[in-house]
């Protein structure tokens, strides 16, 4: 491959780079004629198969039209229908398509008894076609006689909506119950029996003696609610003496150890409260521990 590249090269030296430029142009072209051929030769055959393939193809019948409806003769024979005339002519089905084969006989010992009613021929009516000369009224009139043959032929009135109709027949439906049922109460009750069995009431009452209430158990602790009734100073009065420095911090810090004010206000006056504070839960000396408040429990008696 390098003697090849290399003598190319010397042959293109050594001539000069013009006729090294035309045989390279002439190796060009003739690839691309080649291409082109090539392409031609490919649209050459496919053309004809193409073409085969489409003849193969069966032909998409057109049902838009539909089967002998838009023919002369049906449209002829249906307006006569329509105008009430008499149908003459070839029938719509040809006799060739209907079977003149007979359905087989029927065994009477396998057939099961049925027991049919007969049936009512409906009444043939004719229809109404309005006349250029007819008025609104001809037509109501009209109107209302062929609604009246229909009904006629159904042999069912038709149900008109009315306040005095009848009430329609109830089909098990069990009623109201005896209880709420007043002709079946009064039937078996009377002034008598319920002055008798209100007396007999009274006479079962049973008055229950108010007695002593039972004494609550306690663990020996302070009652915080016993507490707060004993006072009257509202929260936040100084009522005792508090000595130290820097009583609220240390207050704040004591008290985030318990878990309620009624708590705190139960372990002060455990330890000497209100008169002394050894914990240090009560700075301003109102004898109520860590913002514990006795209002609630005063109001609860005044109410």
């Amino acid at each position: 491959m390098g003697r090849g590249r290399s003598a190319e090269y010397g042959l293109c030296a050594g001539t000069g780079r013009g006729l090294c430029g035309q045989a390279l142009k002439m190796v060009v072209n003739l690839s691309a004629k080649q291409k082109s051929r090539t392409a031609t030769m490919r649209v050459f055959y496919l053309v004809p198969v193409i073409g085969v393939l489409a003849a193969c193809d069966p032909a998409i019948p057109d049902s838009a039209a539909g089967v002998g409806f838009n023919t002369p003769e049906y449209q002829a024979q249906r307006e006569a229908v329509l105008q009430g005339q008499t149908v003459t002519g070839d029938p719509l089905i040809p006799p060739s398509a209907v079977s003149s084969e007979g359905l087989p006989p029927l065994d009477p010992s396998t057939a099961a008894p049925t027991a049919t009613a007969p049936l009512q021929a409906p009444t043939q009516t004719a229809a109404y076609v309005p006349q250029p000369g007819d008025t609104s009224d001809d037509i109501a009139r009209e109107t209302a006689a062929a609604l009246a043959a229909a009904n006629g032929n159904s042999g069912v009135a038709p149900v008109e909506a009315s306040p005095s109709n009848p009430a329609p027949a109830l089909v098990s439906n069990p009623g109201i119950s005896d209880e709420q049922d007043f002709q079946a109460v009064a039937s078996r009750e009377s002034i008598q029996s319920d002055a008798e069995r209100i007396a007999q009431n009274r006479a079962s009452y049973q008055v229950v003696a108010p007695t002593a209430l039972p004494q609550r158990d306690t663990d020996g602790s302070p009652n915080v609610v016993q507490y707060a009734l004993s006072t009257s100073h509202p929260k936040g009065t100084q009522i005792y003496s508090r000595a130290g420095f820097n009583l609220a911090a240390k207050a704040q810090r004591n008290c985030a150890a318990f878990a309620s004010p009624d708590q705190a206000q139960i372990e002060f006056l455990s330890n000497g409260g209100p008169q002394r504070d050894r914990k240090g839960l009560d700075p301003d000396g109102d004898g109520y521990a860590c913002g514990w408040d006795p209002a609630p429990f005063r109001r609860a008696v005044q109410n």
